[in-house]
């Protein structure tokens, strides 16, 4: 089962037209950039984007990232398809100024230990293939990995009180192999309060459509998408409650593969639900694009925030449980504080 899920991501994961020349604008091109970073927010069904205000937003929302006070770290594992996959991501983020901030952040997914006999085949009859008169010289297998790597560079400045804007710019990398294929992206966002405990987001990923260049000559384009939610802060006895919805508005002509399509333009809903206690411990329910119910609880300590997330891929566990954590450290001291005019 293992062996056959490891093909199915391979295959899935490379691009679409990578033995031919030219261009190639296919659908999930930028697959890999969507699963979602942060225990909260994954925790949430990944509807983020209205209230990224931490580490993270340079992810979810790069308008957000200006919401912070202190410089914050986070890390975060998640093994996948019984431990076969790995996605790891880490990011930092500090105040710049009295209202603008700057952050990077890394993730990367990729399957390692994959078995390479494409060397290692003793034939003695010339066919090409391991057959009874064949066989395979074990000292002569090697290994390698898939793998894909994502920076993200994050400027975001705060207009005023209600209104932020941020930027990323994004270099990829994938590797296969001998094949290798880099690229660069870039995404605008916006965050806005326009009263009381509503919030706005908007974040546009690969504004420009992102080039990923391979070393074969092909080229794909990553189409852009738009992330619009929204977030609304009631207070409740104990605590708080806030209930998300998030919008993604994809250009890839992905008809049924989305929750709702129209031509060309199709739209993929999350939700999610957080109840926190005092600012010290959450709960967090959600439902993401592909239909799967995520659940989450955080731990909210002065300077440390650890973050659980749990989803399903599927009813019958063949393709194994997910769960991610994720570590946030906040460096709340008056010498790291943002300087104020």
């Amino acid at each position: 089962m293992k062996k056959i899920i490891s093909v199915v991501c391979i295959v899935l994961l490379l691009p679409a037209s990578a033995g031919a020349g030219g261009f190639g604008v296919g659908k999930y091109a930028g697959e890999f950039m969507s699963i979602g970073v942060g225990g909260r927010a994954l925790g949430l069904g990944s509807a983020y984007v209205a209230i990224a205000n931490d580490v993270t937003a340079g992810y979810w929302n790069p308008a957000g990232l200006s919401r912070i006070t202190y410089p914050e770290i986070i890390l975060m594992h998640d093994e996948r398809f019984g431990n076969l996959m790995n996605y790891d991501y880490g990011a930092v983020a500090l105040p710049y100024g009295s209202d603008a901030s700057i952050g990077i952040s890394v993730m990367r997914l990729g399957i390692d230990g994959i078995p390479d006999t494409r060397d290692a085949l003793v034939d003695y009859t010339g066919g090409g293939i391991l057959d009874a008169a064949a066989r395979l010289d074990y000292d002569r297998i090697t290994e390698h990995s898939w793998a894909d790597w994502v920076l993200y560079l994050t400027y975001s400045k705060r207009h005023s009180d209600r209104l932020s804007y941020g930027f990323n710019v994004k270099l990829v990398r994938r590797d296969f192999m001998e094949f290798h294929a880099t690229g660069i992206g870039f995404d605008v966002g916006l965050w806005y309060n326009p009263t009381g405990n509503l919030f706005l987001g908007l974040n546009a990923q690969d504004i420009t459509t992102t080039l990923v260049a391979w070393n074969t000559g092909t080229n794909d384009l990553i189409s852009p998408t738009l992330k619009v939610g929204s977030g609304y802060m009631f207070d409740v006895p104990g605590g708080r409650l806030i209930p998300l919805i998030d919008l993604d508005f994809r250009f890839e002509n992905r008809q049924f593969a989305s929750n709702m399509s129209l031509g060309p333009v199709s739209v993929d809903f999350h939700g999610g639900l957080e109840y926190s206690v005092r600012n010290l411990f959450a709960l967090r329910a959600g439902y993401n694009d592909i239909g799967n119910l995520t659940f989450g609880a955080g731990i909210h300590l002065p300077k440390l925030d650890l973050d659980y997330s749990f989803a399903q891929f599927d009813g019958t566990g063949q393709l194994g449980n997910t769960h991610r954590i994720s570590l946030r450290i906040t460096l709340s001291e008056d010498r790291f504080a943002r300087k104020t005019d």
